[in-house]
């Protein structure tokens, strides 16, 4: 099964753990003093929130898989679109070791495809080189700059 992965960062754990854990009904699947996750069914999603960073806000979204075939489906599938994938094999990053492709849609949000396969003692910061234009996302290496925006009118 496929999941969603949302990473949000957030200016107060503890308060945003209280409001997280009422409106999913559960306790966090994992707790540390700067990072928590849950691993939910209902949604399918793997939702996790942080203080590491300096923005608050949503930080990437991603595809979470069950497989290192099906992550090298998914990246196959965005480099047949023509976009600049970046790989990391064994990252450690956010307490867990995972393969990951990341890529940045047009508006410029970093996604993050990966298949976990361990544990890590510490949130993390591997070793795959950053760039100015990550956005602070995640351990997310640098990929292309942000292509400009359209102008559009709200609403």
């Amino acid at each position: 099964m496929n999941r969603l992965h949302l990473h949000v960062r957030v200016p107060e754990l503890p308060a945003s753990i209280s409001f997280y854990r009422a409106l999913f009904g559960v306790e966090p699947t994992v707790r540390k003093d700067d990072y928590a996750k849950w691993m939910l069914d209902d949604p399918a999603v793997n939702f996790a929130i942080s203080t590491q960073g300096s923005t608050v806000g949503l930080d990437h979204v991603g595809i979470q898989v069950d497989s290192v075939e099906e992550l090298a489906v998914l990246a196959g599938r965005l480099r047949a679109a023509g976009e600049e994938v970046v790989d990391q094999v064994g990252a450690s990053c956010c307490y867990a070791r995972s393969d990951k492709a990341w890529i940045r849609d047009p508006a410029g949000l970093a996604w993050e495809t990966f298949h976990t396969f361990g544990e890590a003692t510490t949130y993390g910061e591997d070793a795959a080189p950053r760039a100015a234009d990550t956005g602070g996302a995640c351990c997310a290496p640098g990929v292309a700059a942000v292509r400009p925006a359209e102008a559009a009118a709200c609403c």
